[in-house]
Formats: C-alpha cells, structure tokens, sequence
C-alpha cells in the first residue's frame, strides 16, 4: 500500500470514531442507557462495520471506474454484518446481551440499525469520494508529465540540429585555412556524433546524470579547442557527489555555446569559460562563466535560439522551481547560473 493509502485509512479511522462518539451521545441524551454503555456499542458496532467494508472493498473492488457499483452490495452487507459482530464485541466487553434488547425493544434495535447503515454510507460515500478525487490527480499529473516529456523530446530535437549547423560551420571555415587541424576537428566531431546517437536511442526511462552531461560538454570544448587554438581555454568543475544527479539533457550545450560564440571567438584574445556544479541545500546550481566579450547594452539584448530553448526546458521540467540567472562576471564577460530541484 502506497503511503496516500495508509493517510486516507488514517483520516477514515479518525473520522469514525469522531461519528460513533457523537452517535454514542446523542443516543445517551435520548436513551435510557449510560454514556460509557453507548460509547462502547457505538465505537464496537462502527469499527466493526468499517473494517467489514473495507475487507469487501480490498476482496471485491480492485478497479473504481469499472467495480464501484459494487459498493451497492458491499455497503449494506457490510453494515449488517459489522451491526452484530460489533454487539457480540460489546457483550463481550460489558457484560450485556443484544440478543435481550431485541427481544425487550425491537424499534430501537432495528432503529440502531438503519441508523447504522446511514453512517456506514455517508462514511464510505467520503471515502470513495476522496480516492476518486486521488485518482483523478494521479492521472492528471502523468499527463502533466507525458506532455512535459514530449515537449522536452521536440526541444531536444530543435537543439541538435542547433549545435550540428554551428559545428559545420566552424569546420567549413577551419578546412581552408588548417586542414591537418580540420581532420582531427571532423574526428572529434564523429566521436561526439556518435555518443550523442547512443544517448538519444538510449531508453527514455533512463535518467540523463550530470557526469554525462558534463562528458558531451567536454567533447564540445575539445572541438571548439581545435577550431580557436591557445586562444580557447576552459574549465570543467563536478563534484564526485554530484556526478550522479539527474539533469535533462543538453541542457548547458547552448549557454557553452552562447559564451563561445558571442564572448569568447568575436574577442581578439579569446578568453577561458568555466562551467561548474555546487549543490545549494536542496537545490543544485550549474553556471556557465566567460571572460569573454560581456553582457552587450540593455536595449541592445534580446533572448537567442539557445537561451530561450534553455528558459523552456527549465519551465517544462521543474515549473516554478527552475530559475535561470543572466549577470556580468566579476573579472569580465557573463555568467549564467540556472537552479532547479536536486534529484539523483
């Protein structure tokens, strides 16, 4: 049993013995018998009946959008069963006879049984209620979830392409001018290739970790070292604990590329980019620097291809909870840090 089973048999439980203490002192203010007598009938007859419900319902009702007419048997039957096996309990424990106050007051007796079978099916209406409202969310969230994962594979696919095109470009420009460079360039680039096609025939339900996230990464920079030269430098910073941490993937690919592209290849020097991995209490934090070029002017800005498409993948995966951060690098160029919810 899943743990929103065992709340909801909780708040059942609370809720009838709460009823069977009221029922106890409403029959105490207009019976003949004491408070103490009622309550143990009362608690004896009502637990009894819950419990003989919820075994039919666990035998008997295993799928709530075909089985629920069953409760029409269930229920009754339930109440009736759970009505004399609570009264045997409550003899046992008082000392009383039931089968005495048929005999002596049979509209009472019959009373406490309707009475009995009303509260028994306002208590599983709840009940029933309340788990149709749960499975309902349940199903609302793996929708939720399916939709957000198919929006994740079209970004995916969006961004490939992406990176593929400026890739071949810096090739193109790189055969004229170094081909010995170039043909290691292209081998570096079949090698890249050919992890990220085993990635993405990889199965789905596959977590994407944080050292392979940071291995493509590492393939990228290689390739972009041969195309820059000495004029490229970079750092790669992951934490053992951290290796293992669930990230979507290419999620940093295209603020790598940002920082090459805009800070770094229009800089005469080039620069260094730094991309790092802290955890932040629950949360983890990934940051691309640059010595590059730095932020262009405020109303010159405008969100590209890649930091958009990193804006929504942080949207589709972690809602509210993913939270991407753009400002000038102390020393220099930008940094971007993007948080989202810690999951291993």
């Amino acid at each position: 049993m899943t743990r929103r089973h065992f709340t909801t048999l909780g708040q059942g439980l609370w809720k009838t013995l709460t009823l069977n203490t009221v029922i106890a002192i409403g029959i105490t203010l207009f019976g003949d018998h004491g408070l103490w007598d009622n309550l143990v009938y009362s608690q004896c007859i009502g637990l009894s009946i819950g419990a003989v419900i919820d075994v039919g319902r666990f035998f008997f009702l295993h799928d709530w959008s075909t089985q629920m007419r069953r409760l029409l048997a269930i229920v009754p039957i339930g109440v009736v069963l759970g009505f004399f096996f609570g009264n045997f309990v409550a003899d046992l424990i008082l000392g009383g006879s039931a089968f005495h106050y048929w005999m002596t007051s049979p509209h009472k007796a019959w009373g406490m049984l309707f009475l009995s079978l009303v509260a028994g099916t306002v208590l599983t209406h709840e009940f029933v209620s309340r788990e149709v409202l749960a499975i309902e969310r349940e199903k609302a969230e793996a929708a939720r979830r399916q939709a957000s994962e198919a929006q994740l594979r079209l970004l995916e696919t969006q961004l490939e392409p992406h990176m593929l095109f400026n890739t071949l470009a810096n090739l193109r420009a790189l055969i004229a001018l170094d081909p010995v460079r170039a043909q290691t360039m292209l081998d570096h680039m079949i090698d890249y290739l050919r992890a990220t096609l085993n990635a993405s025939r990889a199965d789905a339900s596959r977590p994407h970790t944080l050292d392979s996230e940071f291995a493509r990464l590492e393939d990228y920079l290689e390739l972009m070292a041969i195309r820059m030269g000495p004029r490229l430098r970079f750092t790669l910073e992951l934490p053992d604990a951290l290796r293992q941490c669930c990230v979507p993937p290419l999620l940093l690919q295209p603020l790598v590329e940002n920082s090459i592209q805009h800070g770094l290849e229009p800089k005469v020097e080039g620069g260094s980019v730094r991309i790092s991995a802290t955890r932040q209490g629950e949360l983890l934090c990934l940051e691309v620097e640059d010595s590059g070029l730095g932020m262009p002017p405020p109303d010159t800005r405008r969100a590209g291809f890649g930091l958009q498409q990193v804006q929504d993948r942080l949207r589709t995966t972690f809602g509210a909870m993913g939270a991407i951060k753009i400002e000038a690098a102390r020393a220099g160029g930008t940094r971007v840090s993007i948080t989202f919810p810690l999951k291993s």
